[in-house]
């Protein structure tokens, strides 16, 4: 099973038509307006334009879901249950044996399956260094946790991994990985990890978050060892931003657990002395469902199969590739993770970077401020990937957590990420590069002060509540 596909044999994309208000002008510090360039898709992506008009399409026949006797009532359910089999058709899960619990995020969904999942008295959950704090918190609350060493440039120390899982065989009940980390871009070999934990009697779930929009995700048949046997994922990280995610697992699983939210739909029979649950997913999927949500998702997820994961992994490599490049030729830029351009298709379009001299909050508000520029800096919901990254010393890190539990974050260590959406394009990185260079040279306009309590950068003077008001009120 390929897991990364080719790159640089497919001509670039042109998506930037397909995004709602992708031209959007924003007020800089000067006061002129100038078009938006958001390079922070790693947090969350714009919708498409088919999946706005899908929303809208659906709200006209919105009703309540699931034995609602009105017309409305089941065309709504009709589109909820659709909205799974598509979902479940884009990862490559099986519609017979497979299921989807709709979320609100990859967090709830991870969250959700740490309360499922039947650990015992020393079961052991083996993660690693690069996760997003969403794959690593919920784990610690139900089980042991080891987390497996990183290479010094951020990737996963493969050796490392197999010798925890030779160690603990057995013991190791749940195998937690990224697809793909939001700081590097890093993609580990997850089915090759499938392979391994299955080898040693441990499952595996994915986090999919950053990766379902870059590449294509086969979830695979049960019976094969590279199967994935749950993955998480938000869909406000892959076009469709209306408050959906999702866990896909196999059925049996659920069946065999007790619930762990309760209530309406979730049951099919109840008295005072007995409760009857209801098969999976709906047993997991207490009170009224997101469907705007789940039909969102879908048609994100059927858009980008129209488009070919396949292009959209190129146009990315291509994108990624020229980056590096530009920002190579500047000295005082600081790359961490890969620079190595022959590794490019092996990862997501993430690329973290500091400007030497200069704090990665300061930054990130300039580019926000005088270049219309979004991205994103600090440590992205990943504290230890980042101190392993920027090794940060333990006596540095008890100075800052000191610091940080007396309410003052300003001064901590961090980076700043720019990350591609499928409609990015050349034009975004050279806007960037260019603001950059007036970093650089000291050549922007703004006394920026940073706050204290927050360790964000602000110009002196800046009113952030009077500039929204101008442009947005409820």
């Amino acid at each position: 099973m390929a897991q990364f596909p080719p790159s640089y044999a497919i001509p670039a994309l042109n998506l930037r038509q397909e995004i709602v208000n992708c031209e959007q002008e924003v007020p800089l510090l000067d006061g002129s307006m100038q078009c938006y360039v958001n390079l922070d898709n790693a947090a969350s992506t714009p919708p498409f334009r088919r999946v706005k008009e899908k929303i809208d399409e659906a709200m006209t026949w919105y009703s309540s879901v699931h034995r609602g006797s009105g017309f409305k009532s089941m065309l709504s359910t009709q589109l909820y249950d659709q909205s799974r089999e598509i979902v479940l058709q884009f990862v490559g899960a099986d519609l017979e044996d497979s299921c989807i619990i709709f979320c609100k995020n990859a967090s709830e969904a991870l969250n959700h399956l740490a309360n499922l999942f039947p650990f015992q008295p020393g079961d052991i959950v083996l993660t690693t260094g690069m996760e997003h704090h969403s794959n690593d918190l919920p784990w610690r609350a139900r089980a042991n946790v080891i987390h497996s060493g990183l290479l010094p440039d951020g990737s996963l120390d493969l050796d490392e991994f197999r010798t925890h899982l030779e160690k603990n065989s057995g013991r190791i009940k749940l195998v937690a990985v990224t697809g793909a980390s939001n700081v590097t871009g890093f993609m580990p070999p997850i089915y090759d990890l499938a392979e391994l934990a299955h080898k040693h009697g441990a499952k595996i779930v994915v986090d999919c978050a950053q990766l379902l929009p870059h590449r294509k995700i086969e979830v695979g048949p049960a019976n094969s060892p590279r199967h994935l046997d749950f993955i998480a994922f938000s869909a406000h990280k892959v076009y469709a931003p209306f408050g959906s995610g999702g866990l896909v697992g196999e059925k049996e699983f659920f069946n065999q657990v007790e619930p762990d939210d309760r209530g309406g739909g979730t049951v099919e029979i109840v008295t005072l002395n007995e409760v009857v649950w209801t098969g999976a997913p709906e047993r997991d999927e207490a009170g009224s469902p997101n469907v705007l949500g789940a039909v969102a998702l879908a048609a994100a997820l059927t858009f980008l199969s129209e488009i070919g994961m396949n292009k959209i992994a190129a146009h990315e490599a291509e994108l990624t590739a020229y980056a590096l490049e530009k920002l190579g030729k500047l000295p005082e830029i600081i790359l961490y993770g890969s620079t190595d351009l022959d590794f490019v298709p092996k990862r997501v379009g993430v690329i973290p970077f500091q400007v030497a001299g200069v704090p990665h909050g300061k930054v990130a508000a300039i580019l926000g401020f005088e270049g219309g520029i979004g991205v994103r800096n600090g440590c992205f919901c990943a504290h230890p990937y980042i101190l392993h990254l920027l090794k940060v010393s333990d006596k540095t890190y008890l100075q800052f957590h000191g610091r940080v539990l007396e309410k003052d974050r300003s001064g901590l260590p961090g980076l700043i990420r720019m990350s591609f959406g499928c409609y990015n394009n050349t034009a975004d990185v050279d806007r960037l590069v260019e603001m950059l260079e007036c970093v650089i040279r000291g050549d922007y306009q703004g006394n920026y002060i940073e706050e204290k309590r927050s360790g964000s950068y602000y110009p002196s003077g800046f009113d952030r509540h009077s500039i929204q008001n101008k442009y947005f009120q409820f």
